[in-house]
Formats: C-alpha cells, structure tokens, sequence
C-alpha cells in the first residue's frame, strides 16, 4: 500500500490486454498468485504488515456503508471480493447481513477464512450463522449467481485484474447484484494520471479517474465517494466508491 517515488511505469494492464500478449497477461496474474502464497494468513499479513491500521480502516468502511442507509431488506447477502482470510467479511460485513459469501484465490486464506470468520476472538465476534459459501477462484474467473447480492464488496484486490477482465469483473458484478444492490469498492489510488506498477506483489495502481471510466462503461452510476483518513502517511491515498446500475433505458419510439 505504500506510495513509490517517481515510480510511474507502462501500464501492464493495457500491454497484457494487446493482441499476442498472452504470456505477460499469465505472468502478471502467476506472479501475484507466488506473491500472496508466501503471505502469512494473519491480519497483518493481509495488510502487509500494516496490522495496526485495520481498526481505523474497519470504523472508516462501517461509517461509509450507515451513510449509504441500506434497508434492512437489503441486508441478507453480501459478498466480500479477494476476501484474503475473511478480515473484512467479519469486522465489516457479518454484523450488518444475514449472510456472507468470499471470494479468494489462494487456498491457504480460504481454509483459514472458514475458521476466522466464525470464532470469537477476545471482543472481536465470530459470526458461524452467517458465513455462507466460500469460492475458491480469482476474480477474473468467478461468475456471481445472478441478482443474489444486496451488496458487493471489493477492497484492495482489483489492481491486481487487468483492465480487460476487471471491465469484465464490472459487469458480472452488476448481473450478480439483487434489485436495490450496490457495488462499493475500496481501493489505493494514484496521486498523478497515470497508473504505478508494483512488480512485487503484480498489481497496478490506477488513478481514481480510470475506476470512474470503467464503472461508466460497466454500466454503473456513483452515488458516493470518500476518501480514508487517518491513515499513515506515505500510503497512497484510498478512496471508497459506492454506485448502483443503471437503470435501463426505455424504448419510447
């Protein structure tokens, strides 16, 4: 999560998106999944080492989600996208839905989220009635059930989707949202206009203006955008973005 210094580099996204490119486009995708296979399943882990900021981030991602005054009918199905070892799913999502469903990749965090979203840990709560089903898959494969969710939540795992399949990501997340559902994301974004590639971990930070692009050409319309606070300095900024589908345009001739 931190910020580089003058670190502006070419788009991966873009050139594995290119015709022949399917080599770099596997390369990007392998070398996160050896990236995280190393990472301890622990919170600190998750954060990179920055355990200490899930407190702030948690308080911060609740507030976001009060000021979006869901229902209460719109609080029986969640999703928790790159879900890691099920962090968010328990501080933040299991508390406010009837039932929450992961996804994540790596095999280790999905074992361990199955225990860790379930067991109560000192005034942390585990929740066993809510957790629902656990998919094992990467984001650029998963295929949501259709108009299940009342919200779908993504933090701090797109940059790691090309902007192909994280355009295609868009908008299967939308078939998977139920009527009244939103999508939020909570993401780095760059300071500059121009995307930062981390060759440590294989995953791009994009400018807040290409997320609103790609959003639009999903088929979304925002509804609210916030920035995190309290976080330490040096980290790139964070913003979290809440949008519903469009509504459909109707056919008057």
């Amino acid at each position: 999560m931190e910020e580089p210094q003058d670190s502006h580099a070419q788009d991966v996204t873009k050139t594995a998106g290119e015709e022949n490119c399917t080599d770099a486009k596997q390369e990007f995708y392998i070398k996160a999944q050896k990236y995280w296979s190393e990472v301890p399943p622990t919170v600190n882990g998750m954060l990179g080492g920055l355990g200490y900021i899930n407190a702030v981030d948690i308080q911060a991602s609740t507030s976001f989600l009060r000021e979006l005054k869901i229902k209460d009918m719109h609080k029986k199905y969640a999703l928790d996208c790159g879900a890691g070892i099920g962090r968010v799913t328990k501080n933040l999502l299991m508390p406010l839905f009837e039932k929450v469903d992961l996804v994540e990749q790596d095999p280790a965090f999905a074992e361990k989220a199955r225990d860790y979203c379930v067991t109560d840990m000192g005034s942390t709560l585990g929740y066993p009635k809510r957790l629902g089903e656990i998919y094992n898959v990467g984001l650029q494969e998963f295929i949501p059930t259709p108009q299940k969710y009342d919200v779908v939540w993504s933090q701090w795992v797109l940059g790691h989707l090309t902007d192909e399949d994280l355009l295609k990501f868009f908008k299967r997340v939308k078939v998977g949202l139920a009527d009244g559902g939103l999508f939020v994301m909570k993401e780095n974004v760059s300071s500059s206009n121009s995307t930062v590639l981390d060759e440590t971990d294989s995953s791009v930070t994009r400018p807040l203006t290409e997320y609103e692009k790609f959003l639009g050409e999903a088929g979304y319309r925002i509804i609210k955008i916030t920035k995190q606070k309290n976080f330490p300095k040096g980290l790139f900024p964070v913003c979290m973005i809440a949008c519903r589908p469009m509504a459909p345009k109707i056919n008057q001739g």
